[in-house]
């Protein structure tokens, strides 16, 4: 039996994986490592946050990706937009060096058993762990319109859907929404032979500033910081106090994770983006309807006018909700006995990131509701992993591996001497 298993590989359940591997804990990774990055972004994206709030956590600040680029001989400079393909090599490349193997097998079921889990996959036996953290990203929270649920397949999906867009090309695509993804799908659908058109509810676009340099006069620093989330207190805030946020009020805690650092558009992208792509703004969505190989769209404007948009196909980058309901692989008992954030469906968290049932921990995401929007980021996982592992620690009521787990030989492989 397992100290902890990690269910994600993403940058959440890497940087779990990490810290729980140097404090001598038995733990397996299960999932593909950086699945999001690889398979669910289209080719030629960019990472929106700078490479400096973009690391990988692991104790000591080490495998940082200031490092990784170094050793490539890539810039990874403040205000230079990284290649998500970058990225998702720096997450493998992080993998190998901090992180016991990751096992490729897909988790079907996290279930009680005793005072542990058992953990179901597709690939083989079940496994036994005392404690779970659950970092599973963002793909089991798509969002859709709900006026777009009846469209066939072939005529409407989700930004995340796509690694290849020029399966697109010479084709009419609408694309709802009116933020970083959108903007940026929609920029890649014209530069990839694409007709794009953007939809959105919001009168106007907003777009980020160029980032101010990192060295600055003390009083422009005090008037407006850096962070890991952008400049200014408010995003401050949200970056470096998650746990003070924990401390708000439930409603209060709910709607800046639905609020705060809403749509907005990456400076570096502006000029790719109204050069290209039409935009239909403050129009909503009323109804879709599929009529042979088009979709007829039906919006109005701010001032209840109609407007038909006839379409090949429909790109919905509508984000994701959180929802504790659409994680399927969460035991149906398991899911119904905790306790959630106020009226929402997301898990209500204790300091070290624990859930109502003892030892079942979460990451990323489903986590914003507690610990405020960092929780959306990568940056979030430097301030989630050391404080999941502590809280896991303290779970086991023990400080190193139990007796029976495999903690002593997962340890940093770069301190053993891997290349």
């Amino acid at each position: 039996m397992d100290d902890l298993v990690v269910v994600g590989a993403g940058p959440y359940g890497l940087s779990i994986a990490a810290h729980a591997a140097a404090a001598g804990l038995g733990v397996r990774v299960l999932g593909r490592p950086m699945a999001s990055w690889r398979d669910h972004m289209p080719e030629g994206m960019y990472l929106k946050s700078e490479p400096w709030s973009s690391n990988l956590s692991a104790p000591g600040g080490r495998h940082s990706l200031a490092e990784y680029c170094a050793g490539l001989g890539v810039a990874a400079d403040h205000g230079s937009p990284l290649p998500i393909g970058t990225f998702s090599a720096y997450g493998l490349w992080f993998a190998g060096r901090a992180v016991p193997e990751v096992e490729e097998v897909t988790v079907t079921e996290v279930s009680p058993q005793g005072e542990g889990f058992l953990i179901r996959t597709a690939e083989g036996p079940p496994l036994l762990a005392r404690t779970v953290a659950l970092a599973v990203g963002v793909m089991p929270f798509t969002r859709y319109p709900d006026t777009l649920r009846e469209l066939p397949p072939g005529h409407v999906s989700h930004s995340s859907d796509h690694r290849d867009l020029t399966r697109f090309a010479g084709l009419d695509v609408t694309v709802l929404g009116a933020g970083q993804a959108a903007l940026e799908t929609a920029a890649l659908l014209a530069e990839a032979g694409a007709r794009p058109t953007l939809v959105a509810r919001r009168a106007r676009l907003n777009w980020n500033t160029v980032p101010q340099p990192l060295e600055r006069p003390l009083a422009r620093a005090l008037r407006e910081p850096h962070s890991g989330l952008g400049t200014g207190w408010r995003s401050w805030v949200w970056s470096e106090l998650p746990w003070a946020v924990r401390r708000l009020p439930a409603p209060t805690r709910e709607r800046i994770a639905a609020t705060a650092l809403g749509p907005a558009g990456a400076w570096w992208l502006r000029e790719r983006f109204e050069r290209r792509v039409p935009a239909l703004l403050g129009h909503r969505l009323l109804g879709a309807v599929a009529d042979g190989g088009r979709t007829r769209l039906a919006l109005t404007t701010a001032a209840g006018e109609s407007v038909v948009l006839e379409t090949a196909h429909v790109v919905a980058a509508t984000g994701f909700a959180p929802d504790l309901r659409r994680l399927e692989l969460l035991d149906a008992r398991l899911g119904a006995a905790l306790e959630t954030v106020g009226d929402g469906g997301t898990p209500e968290l204790s300091a070290g990131f624990e859930s109502s049932w003892p030892g079942l921990f979460f990451a990323g995401l489903l986590t914003a509701p507690s610990f405020g929007p960092s929780m959306r980021f990568v940056h979030g996982a430097g301030f989630t992993a050391g404080r999941l592992v502590r809280g896991v620690r303290k779970r086991l009521g023990a400080r190193g591996p139990l007796p029976g787990s495999t903690g002593g030989a997962r340890t940093d492989r770069a301190a053993a001497g891997h290349p």
